[in-house]
């Protein structure tokens, strides 16, 4: 899970070109749809959380970046990512579609990409909060792919935003640290995903 947007967002501009997130969020609730009840107490690549809580995570994000699309502030939009341990409900399957839907759909909106917004209790312009739900969205749903033992090519527009937006963290922060952690290096000519999960303090390699 991202501890960066409690530190600020990295320097981007306002200008990034809009797109649908709609794919990239049915990709993610496939992925969540073919987890099997007892895999949700299994490790993910993040260290620390389990299936469960990367799926709690993804409920979240969802509500909070929602609400940032839709410039309705307050407690989803001001909490910090790392404020607890996300988890889920007996209903977490119903409730994390309904939250992607809904979180496709606000962004669908052109005033979600314009203006001032807010998530994880920073400030930032629109168009940078749709680049950083979909890092969000990309990486975990990686994770959770990973996790799972199931396939994942995720949206290339929203895969595109992400490798952009953790590009310029990892150019903005200390060296060598990423969003996520430190930057696993990755060759010049792997997979634009095998990239972004490196620039996310990932391992592309890594397997249960």
């Amino acid at each position: 899970m991202s501890s960066r947007a409690a530190a600020g967002p990295p320097r981007m501009t306002d200008t990034t070109s809009t797109f649908d997130l709609g794919p990239q969020t049915l990709i993610v609730a496939r992925l969540a749809e073919g987890v099997r009840d007892e895999q949700l107490a299994d490790g993910t690549p993040c260290p620390g959380c389990a299936v469960r809580n990367m799926l709690g995570h993804l409920t979240g994000l969802s509500v909070a970046f929602r609400d940032a699309a839709r410039k309705e502030l307050g407690p989803t939009t001001d909490t910090a990512p790392d404020a607890a341990a996300p988890d889920i409900g007996p209903g977490w399957r119903e409730e994390l579609v309904k939250a992607l839907d809904e979180l496709a759909d606000a962004w669908r909106e052109p005033a979600a990409w314009t203006g001032l917004t807010r998530a994880g209790g920073v400030d930032l312009p629109g168009a940078v909060a749709g680049a950083v739900v979909a890092d969000e969205l990309v990486i975990h749903g990686w994770d959770l792919a990973r996790a799972t033992g199931q396939e994942y090519t995720p949206d290339p527009a929203a895969l595109s935003a992400a490798h952009a937006f953790l590009a310029a963290a990892a150019a903005q922060g200390e060296p060598g640290s990423g969003v996520f952690g430190p930057v696993v290096p990755v060759p010049d000519d792997a997979p634009l995903l095998d990239r972004a999960v490196g620039l996310s303090g990932r391992d592309p390699g890594w397997t249960r």
